[in-house]
């Protein structure tokens, strides 16, 4: 089938002629190129992190010194911190936009937006995406989402106020408060645009892993980081339309007088005629998205994770059937767990138990990947570069953050903790850090391929330590004082002595951030510098033996010069040896998937059975 469906693509690209009519707009804007998309959600992303990052900076500021007057909220916030003090309402939209910008800007399209575009085409032997313009066009709705939630930030009346889950009724009374007016619409509007682009792109994704793989690269001979992806790209397409259908809805209660999320509503004494809806509904409907939501973000790093332990390791990657089945089964279980943020909200207690029960049967796939990670590199030859440094901090966060999620997952201990700090911390090590640092891994992994040159090891190794111990510094204490009782989303806590003896905490978790942020900034030199100075990439900088590393250095228009490679085997080949104990390739411990299987190679048992026809 793959075959077949190539050969007018070859054909198309045989001749490259045409692509030097291109101009700066076609080439570096308005591209078609899955590859240049790539660098775009990218940039777009890290812009965006930034943003994000600065946001929790002011507010745990305002966390750690309460009602201190400081010179830089007063320059970035103007009338929202009058003489240098933060407001009550504008801490409320820094939270909230701070969580939007984070889950859904950086880590879903810096993830999945990244790192699709550019491996999914080079890893099955696909000259570009199944539909060029679908692409461009996702990406700029995407980033016309950014501009129109950034937007937000300076309308008169706030942006939105409502937390990242914009729960009714705060979210569907523009009367509410004052972040509930025009702020909140745009965040609306904003995230009708971003659903758009992420199930534009998904779909593209899909199409493209099922029709345009190369000769011979069957599905279980993908790498780990395209059934990620792709499995990624399945969950959102289930799962997204949900969060479009509510967010729809909440507009026209704000808008229009229905009442899907409103009922019994007084405001100020007065009665508003709202009746029949529900705020339970809006929560079902979000965290129906929610949830998987979580896997959306966490399977693109898990499948890059995988992909670098095993390059990394020198060693095929453990369990591949395995792994391919455990991606599966997060798949279908992240569907029906969202009940579990839930708990607090009035459920029936059979139903939380059926939650609780779901929740703790998606901890056994996740546990087989952490397994099968571990044992990766157990005894392996360890190539110690930054993006092994943070392949294996991802899985350090990962665990300990997932630990904490038996106790949530539970609904008579959730009950407990769970509009505390504990959840924050269980959420940010598990979710947020994680991504991240499978963000940064495969930043610094796939930097040769996107640019041609290397990035700086040394200023990665300071990035990596001072980040891993910077998060740590920031999320561990927070179980405790979550367990303490420190509630979320307050705006300071002098009113409540209770919690003097936390403030101390307060500050050294402020500290940690303000350091953690400041270490990315090492980052942002090490990655700009490098575009433009660092050295020149050999073709397969790590000896990794997937498709992308048989292209050119210097990118071109359709991703190979002549015809597509044949694939002939798995894409986990390391340190395998033929009968006499020596290397297949002699002097090479890889083996990439376009050589072909040589005699014999079948009988070995090194574990490379699965990719053997």
């Amino acid at each position: 089938m793959s075959a077949v469906g190539h050969a007018p693509v070859n054909n198309a690209h045989d001749d490259h002629g045409h692509h030097h009519k291109e101009t700066f707009i076609t080439k570096y804007i308005f591209s078609m190129d899955h590859k240049m998309i790539a660098k775009q959600y990218l940039f777009t992303a890290l812009i965006m992190g930034i943003i994000g990052i600065t946001m929790s900076i002011f507010f745990r500021m305002q966390l750690a010194w309460p009602e201190e007057s400081f010179k830089v909220f007063e320059i970035f916030l103007g009338k929202w911190a009058p003489g240098g003090v933060m407001s009550q309402e504008v801490y409320l939209a820094l939270v909230t936009i701070h969580g939007t910008i984070m889950v859904f800007f950086v880590l879903t399209q810096g993830l999945s937006g990244t790192f699709s575009n550019l491996l999914i085409p080079l890893q099955i032997g696909a000259r570009d995406m199944a539909s060029g313009f679908m692409n461009m066009l996702s990406y700029w709705l995407f980033f016309i989402s950014c501009i129109i939630m950034l937007g937000s930030l300076f309308v008169e009346s706030g942006p939105a106020s409502a937390g990242w889950t914009i729960y009714p009724p705060l979210s569907a009374l523009p009367q509410a408060i004052g972040g509930s007016g025009l702020g909140m619409t745009l965040w609306l509007v904003s995230m009708a645009i971003f659903i758009a682009s992420s199930l534009l792109g998904s779909l593209n994704y899909i199409v493209t892993v099922l029709n345009l793989r190369t000769k011979g690269l069957s599905m279980t001979r993908l790498p780990l980081t395209i059934w990620a992806l792709f499995v990624t790209a399945i969950i959102g397409v289930v799962s997204f339309p949900v969060l479009l259908s509510a967010a729809l809805m909440l507009i026209m209660d704000r808008s229009f007088g229905t009442s899907f999320f409103l009922s019994d509503i007084y405001l100020k004494g007065e009665v508003l005629h709202y009746q029949g809806g529900s705020p339970i509904l809006f929560e079902h409907l979000f965290w129906f998205l929610g949830h998987p939501e979580v896997y959306i973000v966490i399977l693109p790093a898990m499948g890059i994770a995988s992909e670098i332990l095993a390059t990394n390791a020198r060693k095929p990657i453990f369990g591949y059937r395995a792994m391919i089945a455990s991606i599966l089964a997060i798949a279908f279980l992240s569907t029906i767990v969202w009940g579990h943020h839930m708990f607090v909200s009035g459920m029936n207690p059979f139903l939380g138990s059926v939650f609780t029960f779901t929740t703790l049967l998606i901890a056994i796939p996740s546990a087989v990947k952490a397994f099968n990670w571990i044992t990766t590199i157990w005894k392996g030859n360890l190539q110690m570069n930054p993006s092994m440094l943070f392949s294996i901090g991802f899985v350090s966060t990962f665990i300990t953050g997932g630990l904490t999620g038996i106790i949530l997952g539970d609904s008579t201990l959730d009950i407990n903790v769970h509009d505390t700090y504990f959840v924050v911390a269980h959420f940010h090590l598990v979710m947020g850090i994680s991504a991240l640092y499978g963000m940064f891994a495969g930043i610094y992994h796939w930097f040769p391929k996107m640019f041609g040159r290397m990035m700086n090891k040394n200023l990665g190794f300071v990035h990596f330590w001072i980040t891993i111990i910077g998060a740590y510094g920031i999320f561990f204490p927070m179980h405790f004082v979550g367990m303490a009782g420190l509630p979320r989303r307050y705006y300071n806590f002098t009113s409540f002595p209770y919690f003097d003896d936390l403030a101390d905490i307060n500050v050294l978790i402020t500290v940690f951030t303000i350091i953690t942020a400041a270490v990315q900034l090492v980052f942002l030199y090490n990655f700009i510098a490098s575009i433009f100075y660092g050295k020149k990439a050999p073709q397969n900088p790590w000896k990794s033996n997937s498709l992308e590393w048989t292209t050119p250095v210097e990118p071109i228009h359709g991703n190979w010069p002549g015809a597509l490679p044949t694939v002939y085997r798995w894409p986990y080949d390391y340190s395998k040896t033929n009968e006499n104990g020596e290397y297949v390739i002699p002097g090479q411990d890889f083996v990439p998937q376009n050589v072909p299987l040589q005699e014999n190679e079948e009988e070995l048992g090194h574990g490379n059975v699965v990719g053997n026809p």
